[in-house]
C-alpha cells in the first residue's frame, strides 16, 4: 500500500506526519510525506520556530512527485490539519489527480477544527472550506463529535444523534466516517469510546480514558484507521486494531510522564495490537 500524506511536521514531538508517517511504515505502508509546515514543534506549546510552507510550494512537490509517475501506485490521499486556505485547494487538486491516475484510490480527510474542550482552533474561514468544499470530495472523514457537528449543523450528544449526523456527514460525500470521541451520557465514567458508519453498519468500541491530552494521537488515529480499512475493506477490524494501537500508545505515553507521544517505544502496538477492546455492532 503507497499513501501520499499531506500534512505539517515538526521536529521536536509528533504531529502531523511526525506522528502518522512511523506508525503506517511499521505496519508496511510506503508513505509518501508532503509538508504543509516545518516547525521546530507543534503550537500547543505557545512558541514554535520555522515556515508556513506556501501552498504553491507545497504543490509543486507533489507535482515532482506526479512526474516520477508514482501516481498509479497510491492507494490513499491523507490529509489533516490545514493551516491556509490554499492548502486546501492543494490538496484536491493532488486528490483529483491521483483519482484520475488510479480510480479506485480513495481519499480520507481528518477535518481538524476543534474539540468541545477549546473550541475551534483554526483560522475562521478554515471550517468552512473543510464543510463545504474538502469533506464532500473525501471517502473518509475521522471528525471528532464537536468536528462532526460542525460539519453538519447539528448537535450530538448521545448514540443516536451521533448516528444521525454521521449520516448526515454521509450524505456530504463520504461512505465511511470514524467518530474518534463520542460522549454520551449513558456510557461508563472514565471510558472513551469511537464510532465507525459506512454502507455496511455502525461500530462502536469502548476503551478506558486516560486523563491526559496529547497532541498527535487524532492523526495517528486517523493514519491507522484508513490504513486497516483500506487493507481490509472490515470497518469493525479496522476499529478495532486502531483503538488498541492508539491505547497503548498513549497508556505508554501517560506511564512515561512525558508530554510527546512515545511514538517509537510503542511500535509493537501498531505492528502486533494486543486487540484487547471489543467492538460492538450498534446497527
Amino acid at each position: 500500500m503507497k499513501i501520499l500524506s499531506i500534512q505539517s511536521a515538526v521536529a521536536y514531538g509528533h504531529v502531523g506526519n511526525s506522528a502518522a508517517v512511523f506508525p503506517l511504515q511499521r505496519i508496511g505502508v510506503e508513505v509518501l510525506p508532503v509538508y504543509t509546515v516545518n516547525f521546530s514543534n507543534h503550537t500547543g506549546y505557545g512558541a514554535w520556530r520555522g515556515p508556513l510552507i506556501p501552498p504553491a510550494d507545497v504543490a509543486e512537490v507533489i507535482r515532482g512527485i506526479e512526474e516520477r509517475g508514482v501516481f498509479p501506485e497510491i492507494d490513499v490521499v491523507l490529509s489533516g490539519y490545514q493551516g491556509s486556505e490554499g492548502i486546501g485547494e492543494v490538496i484536491l487538486d493532488a486528490v483529483a489527480r491521483v483519482k484520475a491516475a488510479n480510480p479506485s484510490a480513495v481519499y480520507a480527510c481528518d477535518p481538524v477544527m476543534g474539540n468541545a474542550a477549546s473550541g475551534c482552533f483554526v483560522a475562521p474561514a478554515i471550517p468552512v472550506l473543510l464543510r463545504e468544499r474538502v469533506v464532500p470530495h473525501a471517502d473518509i472523514i475521522t471528525p471528532n463529535q464537536f468536528e462532526l457537528g460542525f460539519l453538519t449543523g447539528t448537535e450530538p450528544s448521545d448514540l443516536d444523534s451521533t448516528l444521525a449526523s454521521a449520516d448526515r456527514a454521509r450524505a456530504m460525500g463520504p461512505r465511511t466516517v470514524l467518530v474518534t470521541s463520542v460522549d454520551r451520557p449513558d456510557a461508563p465514567a472514565d471510558t472513551l469510546e469511537m464510532l465507525a458508519v459506512t454502507d455496511d453498519g455502525a461500530w462502536i468500541v469502548q476503551t478506558p480514558r486516560i486523563p491526559m491530552k496529547a497532541n498527535g494521537s487524532g492523526d495517528v488515529t486517523a493514519a491507522l484507521f484508513t490504513a486497516h480499512l483500506r487493507e481490509s475493506g472490515d470497518a469493525a477490524a479496522a476499529l478495532a486494531r486502531t483503538a488498541s494501537s492508539v491505547f497503548d500508545l498513549l497508556q505508554n505515553t501517560f506511564e512515561s510522564g512525558q508530554r510527546e507521544l512515545r511514538l517509537v517505544e510503542s511500535q509493537e502496538a501498531y505492528a502486533h495490537p494486543r486487540m484487547q477492546f471489543g467492538v460492538e455492532r450498534v446497527r
